[in-house]
């Protein structure tokens, strides 16, 4: 039988590289930050990581990371029910609620995860999940996994969402699910809005922080900041694998008496290992340092200004961004790989972006900027994208 799969995984294989859609991985060789070295040794300035606050390579977290393996162990070895909660995770399940001000959070390996165990605990055939169509693929699984009736409207569309609460009328609980800052394009949900419908209309809200939490809002604390909506959202998921440290894990946060059936119902919590020492001691020490200083989060929106208004003068198609991602269009998908191997030739490292990431015909190299970074590496960076554009008839 396998010989059959081999054939037609061949093929399928041949016609992903023939639509020029195959994803390469590249090798780093150093720490993730803004400046590093690829598989041949090649110095670049990084451009395409979700280290928004540039604490992936944190020498406070690494030492936190350390002491906590010292003092607690490598790993667990066992789900949180069984004996896989130690003191650290019920102090980190504690700093991110009060972070994000609410009732309780459970902690997950991956914020993959905590959105595909959230619905199918809380809702059956009887409810209504309704999802933004630009939500992540772990909304999309975690939905697909839930028997409740699904409604799709379009992107931060408030008529449109508007039009599936009044389909969803007869259900007997309605959702309303959305990514706070989206992903591929940098917009952010009109959070204030969507709590104005939930409230007309009786639904719970739901917010996946993983892009905006450290990012939007006045101090980072995300879209309930941004938006003076909190004790408006009834859940926040969420990672520590980008603005809050970058390594693994995730949560969802908010009213306590979800997080306590998650606890009892949700299948990646009670089917996965505990979050390891390391990664829960460093993430208590990231709070630390959140909460002594805003500026991190200052540079990062600085750098994002920065970047973004000359990225514009130089003539280049960027999506509106209020967030730390910068989706500089291209269109073709060939085009955006070949841009992103001449960017990295001129030690930029960015990667285009193409179908089925984002939809056909919306081919783009996505730039996130990070407060690693210096003024003189986004000055390379712009430097190096009016180079390699006007080389390949991009901008004039």
């Amino acid at each position: 039988m396998y010989g059959k799969l081999k054939d037609f995984l061949t093929d399928e294989l041949s016609r992903i590289r023939d639509a020029g859609l195959y994803k390469n991985e590249r090798i780093i060789t150093t720490p993730q930050r803004a400046d590093i070295r690829i598989g041949d040794g090649q110095p670049v300035l990084n451009f395409c990581a979700n280290n928004y606050l540039g604490l992936s390579d944190n020498r406070r977290l690494i030492k936190a990371a350390q002491e906590a393996m010292e003092t607690h162990g490598y790993g667990m070895s066992s789900v949180r029910f069984i004996c896989g909660t130690q003191d650290i995770h019920k102090q980190l399940e504690a700093a991110v609620s009060e972070y994000f001000r609410t009732e309780d959070t459970i902690l997950y390996a991956a914020c993959f995860d905590a959105n595909g165990g959230l619905f199918e605990p809380l809702f059956s055939e009887e409810d209504a999940i309704i999802s933004d169509a630009l939500n992540h693929a772990s909304i999309i699984d975690g939905v697909r996994l839930c028997k409740a009736r699904r409604y799709r409207y379009a992107n931060a569309d408030m008529a449109d969402l508007e039009r599936c609460l009044k389909e969803a009328a007869s259900q007997r609980f309605r959702i309303i699910a959305t990514d706070g800052v989206f992903s591929m394009d940098g917009n952010i949900a009109p959070v204030d809005e969507i709590c104005n419908l939930a409230e007309k209309y009786d639904a719970l809200v739901m917010v996946d922080e993983s892009h905006s939490a450290g990012v939007t809002g006045p101090t980072g604390h995300g879209v309930a900041e941004q938006f003076g909506c909190y004790g408006r959202i009834d859940i926040f998921t969420g990672t520590l694998g980008k603005s809050f440290g970058g390594a693994m894990g995730g949560f969802t946060t908010g009213k306590k008496e979800i997080i306590d059936m998650l606890r009892q119902r949700s299948r990646p919590y009670l089917f996965s290992n505990s979050l390891a020492p390391s990664i829960a001691g460093a993430s208590l020490e990231m709070f630390k340092i959140l909460k002594e200083s805003n500026a991190l989060h200052s540079k990062l929106m600085a750098n994002v200004s920065y970047f973004c208004d000359r990225m514009l003068a130089a003539g280049f198609d960027i999506k509106p961004t209020q967030s730390a991602i910068c989706a500089v269009m291209l269109y073709d998908a060939r085009l955006s790989q070949d841009f992103a191997s001449r960017m990295q030739e001129e030690g930029i490292y960015v990667t285009g972006f193409y179908y089925p990431v984002v939809p056909k015909g919306e081919a783009r190299i996505r730039v996130q900027l990070s407060a690693g970074h210096e003024k003189e590496h986004l000055d390379k960076a712009i430097a190096s994208f009016i180079k390699v554009g006007k080389e390949l008839k991009c901008i004039r």
